[in-house]
């Protein structure tokens, strides 16, 4: 991989912790995400304006179903990783959800998109899965599957955490497969992929508010007051993030941007030791750091 769309890859890497760390600050629901939805809708509406004037005219029956299908799936990822923040812990959820993601995504491209890692490649890929291991907990992680004590509130984070992490990262790679076809065999421009594959979600998220409904005691009107300033920051900066990713890829095989978005648990292994107080701080970053060298080997190839 050159500079540049590693570059991209770095920084989006720091971006994207930094949202992430907001959305589990905030605790945010599915009213959250429609919160952020519309927020990126209107703040991003004339670059996402003007890419449709120059693009979307284009578009095929193709074009048009892959961001629908993105559009999908991208709601759902969210939905399910707000929960696991609502659930367990960040840097429980955020590594196994950024971890598992790519690592399929690298699988599925190496043997659909004919794409190839070699030996060094494929080391780099086990560096990345180990490095998962000890930044979801470790032994920890192993413990919280065989301990018959259900009662304890930090081992149903755990559980929770691995459970949605999961979840989370069978969805990234889903997306992350699509939105990678979409821009280097579709032409599908990365500003496009992602805002209009929110335009999509944003109906979508309200009329599950709507058919689904809250429980919660707080009113739609005090939510809102409570939760727009997070909301916003995510609406502002997580389009950055994955934008610069796609425009990697245009540039990078897939097989090599997705695992290289792992750096980012780098910085999430920092966020959820001191800036959260979650446990196993230093074996986390222990875990960021394997993961690091294993991305290291996967942009070397």
């Amino acid at each position: 991989m050159s500079a540049l769309p590693l570059g991209l890859v770095v920084l989006a890497a720091l971006i994207h912790a930094t949202w992430n760390l907001v959305a589990k600050k905030s605790g945010g629901d599915i009213r959250f995400a429609l919160l952020s939805c519309v927020a990126l809708a209107i703040v991003w509406a004339p670059v996402g304006i003007w890419f449709m004037w120059q693009q979307a005219g284009n578009f095929g029956l193709l074009q048009w179903s892959l961001i629908l299908t993105s559009g999908a799936i991208h709601l759902v990822y969210y939905l399910t990783l707000l929960r696991g923040y609502r659930k367990g812990d960040l840097s429980v959820v955020y590594p196994l959800a950024r971890g598992t993601g790519p690592l399929l995504t690298a699988l599925v491209a190496t043997t659909l998109f004919g794409e190839s890692l070699r030996v060094l490649g494929w080391l780099g890929v086990c560096g990345v899965v180990g490095g998962i291991i000890l930044t979801a907990g470790g032994p920890a992680l192993v413990r919280a599957f065989r301990s018959k004590d259900r009662s304890d509130a930090a081992h149903r984070a755990l559980r929770a955490g691995v459970t949605y992490g999961l979840l989370t990262g069978l969805f990234i790679a889903a997306y992350t497969l699509v939105d990678g076809y979409a821009v280097k065999h579709a032409a599908i421009s990365p500003v496009l992929v992602d805002y209009l594959g929110n335009l999509t979600r944003l109906p979508l998220t309200m009329v599950i508010l709507l058919v689904a409904g809250h429980r919660e005691e707080l009113s739609m009107n005090g939510y809102v007051k409570q939760m727009w300033r997070p909301a916003l920051l995510v609406g502002v900066i997580s389009p950055v993030s994955y934008v610069m990713v796609l425009y990697a890829a245009t540039m990078a095989p897939l097989s090599q941007v997705a695992p290289a978005r792992e750096l980012s648990m780098l910085f999430a292994a920092l966020f959820g030791g001191r800036l959260l107080g979650e446990r196993d701080a230093g074996m986390r970053l222990m875990g960021a750091c394997c993961i690091a060298a294993g991305v290291i080997a996967l942009i070397s190839v």
